[in-house]
């Protein structure tokens, strides 16, 4: 911890503090629900059957580039209790370099991940939806064509993997599966 900000402690920021969020480049994000709560619907082997909240965060996250034309939406899924996806931020005029930095953010990374979950919540508050998100949400910046790769490659088996996990779970008698 850092210390204090308005006399409470806070928790030290997981972004890369020498990294300009907000540059171009591909970012690989992953966000949870609360108690990785499965809120967005059943998986079964074609993919997730989507819940209402689940079907509202699909079409929220596909129109991430209306609210943010900067943005280019690579491969993403929607999990039962979590979402991956890649943002690519493509901005024409991307001029400075800006460190991350505490405090009120736009057009980045982070206001663009505040604006999606502020837009499923509100669906569903506004729906009586019981849905709530984990508070932070979890990046990694995609370096080069390798990872690109992986990354893809690991969403697009995480519906595959999520049965397997499952099926071993209930094998071993778990209640959870």
């Amino acid at each position: 911890m850092d210390g204090l900000y308005k006399n409470k402690y806070r928790i030290d920021s997981a972004r890369l503090s020498s990294w300009d969020y907000g540059s171009n480049g591909m970012y690989f994000i992953t966000i949870c629900t609360d108690h990785m709560l499965p809120y967005f619907g059943p998986i079964d082997k074609p993919g997730v059957m989507f819940s209402k909240v689940g079907d509202y965060a699909h079409q929220c996250w596909k129109s991430i580039p209306r609210h943010f034309p900067f943005v280019q939406l690579d491969q993403f899924i929607i999990m039962p209790n979590h979402i991956h996806g890649i943002l690519c931020i493509l901005k024409q005029s991307c001029s400075g370099w800006h460190p991350n930095q505490f405090g009120p953010q736009s057009q980045n990374v982070a206001s663009i991940i505040r604006g999606f979950k502020c837009a499923v919540k509100t669906y569903a508050t506004r729906h009586s939806i019981d849905f709530h998100w984990q508070t932070r949400y979890y990046d990694r910046i995609i370096k080069n064509g390798h990872q690109l790769n992986r990354v893809r490659n690991y969403i697009a088996n995480n519906p595959r993997k999520w049965l397997a996990e499952r099926m071993t779970m209930e094998k071993n008698g778990c209640r959870d599966a």
